[in-house]
């Protein structure tokens, strides 16, 4: 059926969300090898402590860990390395502009398929000050309090 767009989410940044001020999100798809797409359909993924940066004009994702998978021989990829992911350059350009200018960071908020492709959900961010998360719970508290 055109349109429809089944995600099969692998996993998510929840921490995200607390430490970091979304204020724009992108889709990116990424270069996996194939014992890497195997443990993603098994659920073997992190993405906490992760970013992604731009280097000569390629974006990558940091810091992301996708464990190896178990019935892969010799051919097993290394967990931790950096992936390359793919957006359009005049995508990626702007972003850079963004970060350098503004301070601002590339997150990663979730993983997931699309149509049988891997993608990562991306946020532009801005990190969060302790007091600012202080603050946030105690008014999500006062909330759920009915106050």
């Amino acid at each position: 059926m055109p349109g429809s767009e089944a995600r099969k989410v692998i996993c998510q940044n929840r921490k995200a969300r607390h430490d970091y001020e979304v204020l724009e999100t992108f889709e990116a798809g990424i270069v996996l090898r194939g014992s890497e797409v195997k443990s993603l359909r098994d659920g073997a993924a992190q993405l906490t402590d992760s970013y992604a940066e731009v280097r000569r004009g390629e974006l990558f994702l940091v810091g992301a860990k996708i464990s190896r998978y178990a019935a892969a021989s010799y051919t097993n990829h290394d967990p931790e390395r950096d992936r390359k992911l793919l957006m359009h350059a005049k995508e990626i350009r702007r972003l850079e502009a963004k970060i350098r200018e503004k301070g601002l960071t590339l997150i990663p908020l979730s993983m997931y398929f699309k149509c049988g492709k891997a993608k990562v959900e991306l946020a532009l961010a801005r990190g969060r000050k302790a007091y600012d998360k202080r603050e946030r719970i105690m008014k999500r508290d006062l909330a759920r309090a009915g106050m």
